[in-house]
């Protein structure tokens, strides 16, 4: 790349998850300078820009779908990225987030709202966006181009994603990743 050549876009997004992949992502430490030499980071809940702009080369996906405004962004997302990569088992297969599943929505608003709380009981209609019915790993919705299962994954393994795609090259994460780890 010469210097007239606009750097890769890289985003980063959090939906339903605890945010472990987005601090195993700052743990790649020195190796973010090598990152940032190579890509421009133009969205993400680690920088201040709150649009998701027009065209994006790499987004990172934390997290599963599972509310109506998790829906909607990654639709939005998955038409403004070339390559979409599930990072995390909640973005992978549900993982925590889709326990829900096993009780249903209107269960866990019953509980979490009505049950255990003391003053003002009530399922919230604002600022709380509304639950899809089921929870769905990103792939369930839209087209994932590369998953990187692990809870979280290693800063290595992320860096090495990364690189390959800002290189032109699909990641072959064998013997890389496993679920949980």
């Amino acid at each position: 790349m010469n210097d007239l050549q606009p750097k890769p876009k890289l985003a980063t997004v959090w939906l339903d998850g605890c945010s472990g992949c987005h601090m195993s992502f700052l743990d790649m430490d020195e190796q973010l300078i090598d990152l940032a030499m190579r890509a421009d980071l133009v969205y993400s809940p680690l920088v201040d820009n709150k649009i998701f702009p027009g065209h994006v080369d790499i987004t990172l996906v934390e997290g599963a779908v599972s509310s109506a405004e998790d829906l909607e962004k990654i639709q939005h997302i998955r038409a403004h990225t070339k390559y979409l990569v599930s990072f995390g088992d909640c973005a992978v297969t549900g993982n925590i987030p889709a326990l829900r599943n096993l009780f249903g929505t209107p269960a866990i608003l019953q509980r979490a709202y009505i049950e255990n709380v003391t003053l003002y009981p009530q399922v919230p209609k604002r600022v709380v966006p509304p639950l899809l019915e089921r929870v769905l790993p990103v792939h369930q919705v839209v087209k994932v181009d590369v998953f990187v299962p692990g809870c979280p994954p290693s800063a290595e393994t992320i860096f090495y994603v990364v690189s390959e795609l800002l290189h032109g090259r699909m990641p072959d994460l064998t013997g890389r990743t496993r679920f949980g780890k």
